[in-house]
């Protein structure tokens, strides 16, 4: 009785789905067709939360972004209400279960992280325009959370880890495929490839930022002596198709990231200690102020614009005198400064930049690009934005998360006895030091399309310090030493 009670349901439920289905099919109506598909995604969220993780994580780059210039709102479809979903179950989770390492908490990236968040949330009382603030930082949470905290969890296990990034990348191959078949029909020109990746990215710039993020890891695994020949070769072709990519994207700011990216490299490889590169880059910084006009003016005499001839355009990576695009960036940067100087120490709220900076240009930095309609971007930078946005602390949670993230890195790669791990780690590693120096020149970690692999990757160097080094900065991690049995990596 029991067994036919359940297949009398399984029928009379049929049997009404398909019945309102016809129904709202004559009134053309078709959404019903997706309800076995929500309900699914609905027993995942239940049952195998890792599961609605990978699948976010594989549908980011096919997701298209719908904005509403006129209320400031704008969702990526269909990721971001998935990823507000995981947001969801995992506090409840937290709330009812003991199961969640707390160790992840303790952790001096975590630490960074929160302590970001805590003060977007105190910024965004004293905002300027409160709902958008509130609807940024609610926009950050749902990003970090499946992407960092949940994350790391599953990021305990390696083969979870290059997962990851084959889901991430093998839909960028189609997006990539997408934008080559595009820019053909113009010839491969400059003024097309700032927008034949749409309508999956906005334009060359945010598309470059994370193909660059991607060549350091492939790169990487061309040399992982755990794969198999076949994983290698597709590793080399996915290598190879990224750079071809990244050079047809004309954009600089992604050349240079990779560019700083080997520069890195090469300091690990000649094992120059993290507090010297720290050391370099703050002297570096200080030259740069104390000879700032000395510095703008030899780099207005540079006149080459940007082109679609390979040198010239590199030529114009530096041209401040002509290049609209390299104009405007200094012009998005003064009036963020200003907007600074008037406050200093909340700033205008979290994701506010592009709605008041319009009375802080002047006509004299101005550009052709230049807009007073709040909907041409942001402050193009990671570091100068939240300096105008949260006040001189926001600018310094930025500057917290990138020391402990590449000091983090550096450490597993230095103490770990797994080659693989170290593999990973490095090459984990790079691919963030792509996206810090792009942060320099723009910003995109309010967007789906970055945030995914900048805190997945993030994750993925936390979860190797907790689980895999000898010698965590947690002091007593549950790592493994030497080689992983199998029954670990199962």
């Amino acid at each position: 009785m029991t067994e036919k009670y359940k297949i009398g349901w399984i029928y009379g439920l049929s049997v009404l789905f398909l019945a309102l289905n016809i129904y709202l099919i004559t009134k053309d109506i078709y959404w019903g067709l997706l309800t076995p598909v929500v309900l699914l995604i609905i027993l995942l969220y239940v049952t195998s939360l890792d599961k609605i993780v990978y699948l976010i994580t594989f549908l980011t780059p096919l997701a298209v972004n719908i904005q509403d210039f006129e209320f400031g709102v704008g969702i990526s479809l269909p990721t971001e209400p998935l990823m507000f979903g995981v947001l969801i179950v995992f506090i409840l989770k937290l709330l009812h279960s003991s199961n969640y390492d707390r160790r992840i908490f303790r952790h001096p990236v975590s630490l960074a992280i929160m302590f970001q968040l805590l003060w977007m949330f105190i910024t965004s009382l004293t905002s300027e325009i409160p709902l958008v603030s509130f609807k940024y930082l609610l926009s950050r949470l749902w990003f970090v959370v499946p992407f960092y905290f949940v994350a790391i969890m599953l990021f305990k296990k390696k083969r979870n880890i290059k997962l990851f990034d084959w889901l991430y990348a093998t839909p960028l191959l189609i997006i990539i495929f997408y934008t080559i078949s595009g820019h053909v029909g113009y010839g491969f020109d400059q003024e097309s490839a700032h927008w034949v990746m749409r309508p999956f990215y906005n334009d060359h710039t945010a598309y470059g930022a994370v193909l660059a993020m991607f060549i350091p890891v492939f790169f990487g695994f061309i040399f992982n002596k755990k794969f198999s020949s076949t994983a290698r070769f597709l590793s080399f072709v996915y290598f190879a198709i990224l750079v071809l990519a990244i050079i047809l994207s004309y954009s600089r700011a992604a050349w240079i990231s990779v560019a700083a990216a080997l520069v890195i490299y090469l300091f690990v490889l000649l094992k120059i200690k993290f507090k010297w590169i720290l050391i370099t880059l703050v002297t570096l910084s200080a030259i740069f102020f104390t000879f700032q006009y000395e510095i703008m003016d030899r780099l207005e005499q540079n006149k080459q614009d940007s082109s679609a001839d390979f040198v010239e355009h590199v030529r114009s990576i530096y041209n401040i005198s002509s290049d609209a695009s390299n104009l405007e960036r200094i012009n998005r940067w003064q009036s963020a400064l200003r907007m600074f100087e008037e406050r200093p120490f909340f700033g205008w709220g979290p994701g506010t930049y592009q709605f008041v900076y319009a009375p802080y240009q002047r006509s004299l930095e101005k550009t052709v690009i230049s807009t007073n309609a709040g909907d041409m971007g942001n402050a193009h930078s990671e570091y100068i934005g939240p300096l105008s946005e949260m006040g001189m602390i926001g600018m310094l949670a930025v500057l917290a998360i990138v020391v402990t993230v590449v000091y983090t890195g550096l450490r597993v790669y230095k103490y770990s006895r797994d080659q693989e791990v170290k593999l990973i780690s490095i090459v984990t590693l790079l691919g963030l030091i792509t996206y810090f120096t792009h942060g320099l020149l723009n910003n995109f970690l309010d967007t789906d399309k970055l945030s995914v692999p900048f805190w997945g990757f993030i994750a993925i160097l936390v979860a190797l310090d907790l689980y895999k080094n000898p010698n965590p900065l947690m002091g007593s991690g549950a790592a493994d030493t030497g080689e992983e049995s199998a029954e670990k990596e199962s």
